[in-house]
């Protein structure tokens, strides 16, 4: 199964239970087309350590990473473009928005909360809400600002994905990966466009891990 398959299919699943079905549909039409790089990283990660790991076994911390980046996402874009100033009509639609950002982000919370992961979720979520305080505020670049977004995003999916192969993300490891998210303007591409082809064997390098690990392309 393809890894980008995998996680998207496992973020929806961590999704099923929520009611009413309106917002359950409005959650699901976030991920249809989403771009899952995250959930694809943490499994990038985890298999250029240990190349036989279980993916599915690590499913739920893929999808954890994505679904609060998802939320994260959600809350910028309404952020920057508040639905209710040009459009009041639109209230009900604007307000389910803003109850899937909140319901994407405590999901995803839930699922990395008894791994080693959890820590760096919480700082991810600690780290925008400075970074889009100080964009409201004029107290740095925006664009910077805002794609910090998607460089913590990233570290936080090898360090789901590494650790769960029992080794610890180095700072070479997370700089690297905060690079790859820093090169695009926007929202993620897709997992083949922002993760090379040689993203495993990177990984493996600055884990310390002299292992050729197979190609980071099955996404």
């Amino acid at each position: 199964m393809e890894d980008a398959v995998r996680a998207r299919d496992a973020a929806r699943e961590a999704l099923a239970d929520i009611e009413p079905p309106q917002l359950h549909e409005t959650l699901d039409d976030r991920l249809v087309d989403a771009s899952m790089s995250p959930g694809v990283l943490t499994f990038t990660s985890a298999r250029a350590l240990e190349s036989g790991v279980d993916l599915d076994g690590i499913a739920e911390r893929a999808a954890g990473v994505q679904l609060i980046y998802e939320g994260l996402r959600l809350t910028r874009t309404l952020a920057h473009d508040e639905p209710w100033v040009d459009d009041a009509g639109n209230d009900i639609d604007a307000d389910l928005d803003i109850l899937a950002a909140d319901v994407l982000v405590s999901r995803g919370f839930y699922l990395l909360a008894r791994t080693e992961a959890a820590a760096r979720a919480v700082e991810t979520v600690r780290a925008f809400g400075r970074d889009q305080t100080r964009r409201e505020t004029g107290g740095g670049d925006s664009e910077t600002l805002d794609r910090n977004l998607e460089a913590d995003v990233f570290e936080l999916a090898v360090v789901a994905g590494t650790t769960a192969v029992g080794t610890d993300a180095p700072t070479a490891l997370l700089e690297y990966v905060a690079s790859l998210a820093r090169e695009y303007e926007g929202d993620l591409p897709p997992a083949a466009v922002a993760l090379p082809e040689t993203t495993a064997e990177q990984i493996a390098t600055l884990s310390g891990d002299d292992r050729v690990p197979s190609s980071a392309t099955d996404q």
